[in-house]
């Protein structure tokens, strides 16, 4: 039984694809209350969504 318990060494190496093997990421956005790829977005709606900001909500400490 002992011989089934063996450490295994992983090495680290680094992992490199060729562009053959790579895939377009899909990215989906919410508009307009349902997600949509954007890639099926117009001109129009591909320049509102690159002008978007992000921020995040402060907690209220209200007493």
């Amino acid at each position: 039984m002992n011989d089934m318990i063996k450490p295994i060494f992983l090495t680290r190496q680094a992992i490199v694809l060729t562009d053959a093997e790579r895939q377009p990421c899909e990215i989906w956005t919410r508009v307009m209350g349902y997600h949509r790829p954007m890639s099926s977005f117009n001109t129009g709606k591909k320049g509102e969504f690159n002008e978007r900001r992000y921020f995040s909500e402060q907690s209220s400490h209200l007493a």
